[in-house]
């Protein structure tokens, strides 16, 4: 069964409210067996960067076991805390994506 991936580009629109999304997002990410695999890093934009797109936003990618566990995670009412904090003090896209399956 493939892996899947949560991705996110986020661009926070007010820092002092975001603060509290941290904790309450990486919590509720370990709880459903996800792992986080780029949390903000260096972001070194190649193509498509414009006044929508640039170096400003955050890079998040999270892996998970299962698709099926990955929509579990982004409809937790554990996550559902952390991403109304996110979706209030941020702009950006977040969307699942289901990994290659593994070879034989």
């Amino acid at each position: 069964m493939p892996k899947a991936y949560v991705v996110a580009e986020i661009q926070i629109t007010n820092a002092e409210g975001y603060a509290d999304y941290r904790p309450l997002s990486t919590a509720s990410v370990e709880q459903y067996g996800g792992q986080f695999l780029a949390r903000g890093g260096l972001r070194l934009q190649k193509e498509g960067g414009d006044a929508s797109h640039h170096d400003a936003w955050r890079t998040v990618i999270v892996e998970f076991p299962t698709l099926a566990q990955a929509q579990h995670w982004y409809d937790s009412v554990e996550y559902s805390k952390a991403k109304a904090i996110r979706q209030q003090h941020s702009i950006g896209r977040l969307f699942i994506l289901e990994g290659v399956p593994p070879l034989v």
